[in-house]
């Protein structure tokens, strides 16, 4: 049976997980996973990739990548080529090194992307390795600041947390800490995402959904401003409150990302993330803004 067609589309995010071929220690010196993490750095630069997270073990690896334009199986297949030919070459060896077709899980960013992250950096734990959670071949060490490695976007992670990095790297020790959440076997493996997908295509078209532009003008009538003026980054505190409602709503009603929300409020996708997480908790102003559109809806 041929195999379907990888997920392809710019801001999506995998976890990919790759093995070595029957389980072997590939990545078992200092020199190998050194190695492997100069490699990634090469492609990332060349095809502009974001690394969330990272963690190489033995005989396996886990990488959290945001694509661009450049798919994934192509940017997999460079790095996993030229590490085999130098794994072959410096071992005197030929054939696979790796099992032939990597993991690669399709993940929802806005949901699962701090698990995802916590999940990745806390392998060295589950793995009973001496160093823990400060293992020297994860991400985590760049977050913390005890590596100038340089190859993770921790800067959009921390951004989630707070926008003071020291704030920001405090939350996120503490939320390393905690317990998983979240079994990483719910999320959905990319063959069974493409089928999500599809059926997620179908239900829309049955929703009373409304345009984003359409929900702005009404959230705009709601509170008595001007499109401009909540698009208007300031603190005033009226307008903070229509966009965190405009960003509430336009997520419960709207096809619309976290990244074109950004765009169109002039704010930084980190913001729109943290209006979303923090929705449960609205000040009283906000439930109004909402309940009044509701209302009217």
């Amino acid at each position: 049976m041929a195999r379907k067609t990888r997920i392809h589309y710019e801001g999506a995010l995998y976890h990919v997980i790759t093995r070595g071929n029957n389980k072997k220690k590939v990545f078992e010196g200092e020199n190998e996973k050194e190695e492997y993490l100069r490699i990634i750095k090469r492609y990332k630069e060349r095809y502009g990739f974001k690394i969330y997270s990272y963690c190489i073990m033995d005989n396996h690896a886990h990488l959290l990548i945001e694509v661009e334009k450049i798919p994934l199986s192509k940017i997999m297949q460079g790095i996993q080529q030229v590490y085999t030919q130098r794994y072959n070459i410096a071992k005197n060896q030929t054939g696979h090194v790796f099992e032939q077709r990597y993991k690669a899980i399709l993940c929802d960013k806005d949901s699962y992307l701090l698990s995802i992250v916590r999940y990745i950096h806390q392998n060295p734990i589950k793995a009973c390795i001496k160093d823990g959670i400060e293992y020297k071949w994860s991400s985590h060490v760049e977050y913390i600041g005890q590596t100038n490695r340089m190859l993770a976007d921790k800067g959009f992670v921390l951004g989630l947390f707070s926008k003071s990095k020291k704030e920001a790297v405090k939350r996120y020790i503490d939320f390393m800490g905690i317990e998983e959440i979240i079994d990483i076997s719910e999320i959905k493996n990319e063959e069974i995402a493409l089928d999500k997908i599809e059926n997620e295509k179908r239900l829309n078209q049955l929703k009373d959904q409304i345009s984003y532009k359409d929900l702005k003008r009404e959230v705009c009538k709601l509170t008595c401003i001007s499109e401009d003026e909540i698009m208007t980054r300031n603190r005033v505190q009226r307008f903070v409150d229509a966009r965190k409602a405009l960003v509430i709503l336009s997520k419960k009603y709207c096809n619309i990302s976290n990244r074109e929300i950004a765009k169109d409020l002039n704010l930084s996708e980190p913001s729109i993330s943290k209006i979303i997480r923090e929705s449960e908790n609205l000040p009283e102003k906000i439930k109004v803004i909402i309940s009044s559109f509701e209302g009217n809806k």
